[in-house]
């Protein structure tokens, strides 16, 4: 039987682009991911976020939903278009507004809010001066952190800068498959070390404004699995690999450095952006840390041209895909929830007592079931996935990792990016033609590991 601790946390997550809509009312400017949508062959089936799941009319709709599971917190994120239209100065109060009507039904709900600053969906104006790529997106940032807390954090007491930084800067600028669709990799490493500096230069305006507030990053985070680490290419695949999508975050956040490999590899490109002090000043200190974890990865010796994702990357010339042995989720991922405790112990035995309190922030799985005649959903796949991954960190409390909350990668089918429509993470079913949602098997399930506190896992 799983032991979680009594205060802890269980949440399910959301972003604003994936579930908002409203993408043209009440004076909401452009985003990054309007603009990607729009491109032709960049989004599965031409799918944009212009209705998505009508969160903007119908969130009152969707608390009840959260209350009906009885979610004890819930992780959203502002849209930063929405409040600001052109990523300056000049605010869009209907924006405010709508925030203001979220959050306070949520408090009434008795659910407490997990901010998120940033989720991707840049307002194009900035963009258009250079985005993640320009250094003079941290003022803006800060800027826009300042104004953020300054009307909500009254009410929300929790809050992350930036959703999965690795993401924004590599997805978006390294490969070009997320908006803005930039293929560059010096692009890409300068708006990682952006997303550093914003990182910092948010928690310090933030917390200018309210002492009382908790702010930590989300990061992204997995485990390399090579298949032989005694041969020198793998365990040199496996060092870059980790160093880039892991260490680079954590040493900046827990260190105020970043790994060597990737200095003594790259450091042309690297180097170039990072500024005297920038580093020294990545050490703010942070209440928490958001991991997102689904999967681990997979290396194996080249089978001759290494992936198109590497190829473009130019990382290093290796194979590394997500193939492993057992069943695959709609997205090709391997089910590895092994790699969620792993994850936990290495931060925890790394780091010891320096190691703030840990949140897993996003898992889950796509799995495609729909309605049935019944008028049901039935999910077990789903379902098989929670348990394994709740399980999984159950022992790594038993073992000493500090974590304090869970929140399920998501709360209904939404917008997933590129992929469009095609993949369903949500616990609750959306018919994206009549906008009806539907409790999914894996929701009820969920409602009862929360009401048991995880005890039946």
């Amino acid at each position: 039987m799983a032991t979680f601790p009594k205060d802890f946390i269980w949440g399910a997550a959301t972003s604003s682009y994936q579930i908002e809509g409203a993408a043209y009312e009440d004076g909401r400017g452009l985003s990054i991911w309007d603009t990607f949508c729009k491109t032709p062959g960049k989004v599965a089936n031409g799918d944009t976020g212009d209705v998505a799941n009508d969160h903007y009319h119908r969130y009152l709709e969707d608390i009840a939903l959260m209350k009906e599971l009885g979610l004890k917190s819930y992780r959203f994120s502002f849209a930063w278009p929405r409040m600001f239209p052109n990523g300056d100065g000049v605010r869009e109060e209907r924006g405010f507004a709508f925030y203001d009507r979220l959050i306070d039904a949520l408090l009434e709900a008795g659910i407490e809010p997990l901010a998120t600053l940033y989720h991707w969906d840049l307002p194009q104006t900035l963009q258009d001066k250079g985005g993640w790529t320009n250094r003079e997106i941290v003022k803006a940032f800060a800027d826009y952190s300042t104004a953020v807390v300054e009307h909500f954090g009254d009410r929300v007491k929790k809050w992350t800068p930036i959703n999965e930084p690795w993401v924004v800067s590599w997805l978006g600028y390294g490969i070009g498959i997320h908006a803005p669709g930039v293929k560059d990799r010096k692009s890409a490493f300068a708006a990682a070390h952006h997303t550093v500096l914003a990182h910092v230069a948010s928690t310090n305006a933030m917390r200018a404004v309210r002492s009382d507030i908790l702010t930590g990053p989300v990061l992204n985070q997995t485990n390399f699995r090579a298949d032989d680490m005694n041969d020198p290419v793998q365990r040199h695949a496996y060092e870059v690999s980790d160093a880039h999508l892991n260490t680079f975050w954590m040493d900046a956040f827990m260190k105020g450095k970043y790994p060597q490999i990737l200095l003594d590899e790259f450091g042309d490109e690297l180097g170039e952006v990072i500024k005297p002090g920038d580093l020294e000043s990545a050490t703010v200190k942070n209440d928490f840390i958001g991991i997102n974890y689904y999967f681990d990865n997979f290396i194996h010796a080249s089978k001759g041209e290494p992936m198109q994702w590497h190829s473009i990357a130019g990382l290093f010339e290796l194979d590394i895909d997500e193939a492993a042995p057992g069943d695959l989720t709609d997205m090709g991922w391997p089910q590895t929830p092994e790699g969620i405790r792993d994850l936990l112990m290495r931060w925890h035995k790394e780091y010891g007592s320096a190691l703030p309190d840990l949140y897993i922030t996003e898992n889950g799985a796509a799995f495609d079931e729909g309605i049935s005649e019944d008028g049901k959903c039935h999910d077990q796949r789903r379902v098989n996935y929670l348990q394994a991954h709740l399980a999984a960190l159950a022992e790594a409390i038993a073992e000493g990792a500090p974590l304090k909350g869970y929140y399920e990668w998501s709360l209904m089918d939404n917008f997933e990016w590129a992929l469009g429509y095609e993949k369903r993470f949500g616990i609750v079913h959306v018919d994206f033609d009549t906008q009806k949602r539907t409790i999914k098997d894996s929701g009820y399930w969920y409602k009862d590991v929360i009401a048991n506190n995880g005890a039946d896992v």
